[in-house]
């Protein structure tokens, strides 16, 4: 299992002001690393063996070494949930695909503010590049 948080630096330099993503985020506090919004919920904390890697931008690759652990670790196929679908799922997806990992997006483990917009990725887009099942379904094709 591998987690992916953001975290930037006190005072946020990795941030320049032409990101308009993230130079809205207040100077101090705003995903530093460390602060009470880059924590993972307790309900998914990492176990033991988990790795835990930290990003600088929208996709989970951009700004880490996610990539670098994955290939280390011979992983050829990913799982993605998160928050939000038209951002750090869309992204790392796209990343992902170009790099040839072999992808799956869980629809109930994403979450999107405008439910139109989940709908329209999960149903019409993601399908082109991904497997895309919920949960459940992906849990039982594990037992099988």
């Amino acid at each position: 299992m591998i987690h992916v948080v953001v975290g930037f630096r006190t005072g946020h330099p990795e941030i320049s002001s032409r990101n308009k993503a993230f130079s809205a985020l207040p100077r101090f506090g705003g995903f530093t690393q460390g602060e009470p919004g880059t924590e993972i919920h307790p309900d998914i904390a990492p176990q033991p063996g988990d790795i835990v890697v930290t990003k600088k931008r929208v996709s989970a690759f951009a700004g880490s070494d996610l990539d670098l652990v994955l290939r280390a670790g011979g992983v050829d196929s990913l799982v993605l949930t998160g928050i939000a679908t038209s951002g750090v799922v869309l992204s790392t997806l796209r990343q992902a695909a170009d790099l040839d990992f072999e992808l799956t997006v869980l629809t109930d483990g994403c979450l999107d503010t405008d439910p139109e917009v989940h709908r329209v990725l999960t149903e019409k887009v993601f399908p082109r590049q991904a497997e895309v099942t919920t949960i459940d379904e992906w849990t039982r094709s594990l037992a099988r």
